[in-house]
C-alpha cells in the first residue's frame, strides 16, 4: 500500500547466493596465479585442480545444507507442515514424497525466483495511474470506501510496519517482481493460492501493476478495530471486513483452488456449476431450499439452521458436510456442480464468511442469505430483494419457509430473483 518505491530486503537466501557468487570468483581468478616457490614437491597442475575440486564440494555441501535448512523452515508455500484447521480436520500430507531438495527448490522458486513479467515484456514501460479519465465503475465504489481511512493522511511505511503485527506475510511488488516475507504458516494451502493469485495477476497485466508494499494476513476473522486504531487506522488485507473493521478485502484463495477438498480454480469450477444448474429446468428443480455445509465451526447460525431441516415443516433441507468423510470417498459426492438442483439454496457464514456464497450464486437458484455480519471483496455490491432473499437470523426456520412459500406462488418474480443472483 506505501506507493514509494521501497527496497527489496535482502533475505538470508539472497545473502548466501552473493557469497555464494563471491566465492567462486574469488577462486576462478586464484587459479590464475602462479605458485610462489619452485621447491614444492608436487607440480602445480595437480594442487590446483585439487583445490578447486574441494572448494567446490565444500560450496556444494554448503549450499546443500543451506537449501535443507530452507526446507525445514518454510511451511506456507508448499503446505508440508500446515496445521489443519480446527473445524476442517485432515491428515496431514506425507512429507517424504520427494527429497528435501526438490521441496526446497520449489518454495525458492515460489518465493524467490518469481520471473519479471512486466519490464522485459514491455520494454519496462509502466502505465502511470493518473493518466486516464475514465470513471471508475459504480461496482468499485467499496474501494474508496476501503481506502478512505488514509485519503488525507496517506499511506505511510509507519502504517506498514505498524500493520505487521497483525500479518501473516508481507509482499512488495518492484518492477513487476514479488518479494515475500514470512511471519506465521497460514493454514492449509492459504498462502500458496494467494500468492498463486498475485503471480497470475502479474501475468495477465504486465507492466501495469504499480510499485506496492502491503501486509497480508490469511486468518479468518478481521483483526483492526476501528474503535480501538482510530488514531491510527492499519492498512492489512484479509478475505473478509466488516464495518467495525478496517481490514481491506482481497479475493479468497479458494478463487485460484483449495485442494484439500478438491475445490477447482475458479474458471474451472464455475463452468461446470453454470453446466449443472442447466441440467435441470426451473420448473423441475426441487421446490425448497438446500444447504450443505460444516456447521461444526462455531457458528450459531449454522447450528440453528440443523433445526431446520424438514422440507415439509419449514421447506427446507440442510445436509452436514463431513469433509473427513468426503476425502476418504474422494469427493464423490461433494461436487458443486451437483448441488444446483433445489430452487433455493441458503447462505450461512460460518466461524466468518463463507467462501461458499459464490458457489451458490453461481447455481442460478434463489439464494438465501442469513443477514451476514461479515463482507468479502464482492459481496458488497449485492443488493437485497434483487440479487438474494433475506433471512431473518432471529426468526430463522419461520424466515426461511415464508420466502420459500411465497417464491413457490410467485415462481416469475422468483425466476426474476433467481437470474439476477446468477453471478
Amino acid at each position: 500500500m506505501c506507493h514509494s518505491t521501497p527496497q527489496p530486503q535482502c533475505t538470508k537466501t539472497t545473502l548466501f547466493l552473493l557469497l555464494l557468487l563471491h566465492h567462486s570468483q574469488f577462486f576462478s581468478s586464484s587459479s590464475n596465479m602462479g605458485p610462489s616457490s619452485t621447491h614444492t614437491p608436487r607440480s602445480p597442475t595437480y594442487l590446483i585442480p585439487c583445490v578447486i575440486a574441494l572448494a567446490l564440494f565444500s560450496l556444494t555441501g554448503l549450499l546443500l545444507y543451506k537449501v535443507d535448512d530452507v526446507a525445514s523452515r518454510t511451511g506456507t508455500v508448499v503446505g508440508h507442515n500446515l496445521e489443519p484447521t480446527p473445524w476442517h480436520v485432515f491428515p496431514h500430507k506425507p512429507f517424504d514424497e520427494e527429497s528435501r531438495q526438490q521441496r526446497a527448490y520449489k518454495i525458492l522458486q515460489c518465493s524467490y525466483l518469481t520471473c519479471r513479467y512486466a519490464a522485459e515484456a514491455l520494454g519496462g514501460a509502466r502505465r502511470r495511474t493518473g493518466g486516464g479519465r475514465e470513471e471508475c465503475p459504480k461496482f468499485f465504489r467499496a474501494i474508496h470506501r476501503d481506502l478512505a481511512p488514509w485519503s488525507e493522511s496517506r499511506i505511510s511505511k509507519a502504517h506498514v510496519a505498524a500493520a505487521q503485527r497483525y500479518a501473516a506475510f508481507r509482499v512488495v511488488i518492484v518492477e513487476g517482481k514479488v518479494f515475500v516475507d514470512w511471519y506465521y504458516a497460514c493454514v492449509q494451502s492459504r498462502a500458496m493460492f494467494t500468492l498463486w493469485g498475485l503471480l497470475q495477476l502479474m501475468r495477465r497485466y504486465p507492466g501495469m501493476v504499480p510499485d506496492v508494499d502491503m501486509m497480508f494476513d490469511c486468518m479468518d476473522k478481521p483483526s483492526v478495530n476501528k474503535t480501538e486504531h482510530q488514531a491510527m487506522p492499519l492498512p492489512l488485507f484479509r478475505y473478509c471486513t466488516t464495518k467495525e473493521h478496517f481490514d481491506i478485502p482481497f479475493p479468497d484463495w479458494s478463487f485460484w483452488g483449495w485442494s484439500e477438498i478438491n475445490i477447482r480454480p475458479w474458471q474451472e469450477e464455475f463452468p461446470d456449476i453454470k453446466r449443472g444448474s442447466r441440467s435441470v429446468t426451473w420448473k423441475n428443480k426441487l421446490p425448497w431450499a438446500y444447504w450443505k455445509g460444516n456447521p461444526d465451526v462455531a457458528s450459531p447460525i449454522r447450528t440453528e439452521l440443523i433445526n431446520c431441516n424438514d422440507s415439509r415443516k419449514w421447506g427446507a433441507e440442510i445436509m452436514r458436510q463431513d469433509w473427513g468423510e468426503a476425502a476418504r470417498n474422494g469427493f464423490k459426492q461433494s461436487k458443486l456442480s451437483d448441488q444446483c438442483n433445489h430452487r433455493y439454496k441458503i447462505y450461512a457464514e460460518g466461524y466468518a464468511w463463507s467462501v461458499s456464497l459464490k458457489y451458490i450464486l453461481s447455481c442460478g437458484s434463489v439464494a438465501l442469505i442469513i443477514s451476514p455480519q461479515y463482507e468479502d471483496f464482492f459481496s458488497r455490491g449485492l443488493i437485497p430483494n434483487h440479487n438474494f432473499w433475506l433471512v431473518d437470523p432471529l426468526n430463522l426456520c419461520p424466515s426461511i419457509k415464508y420466502a420459500v412459500e411465497w417464491g413457490n406462488q410467485h415462481p416469475v418474480e422468483e425466476i426474476s430473483l433467481s437470474l439476477d443472483s446468477h453471478l
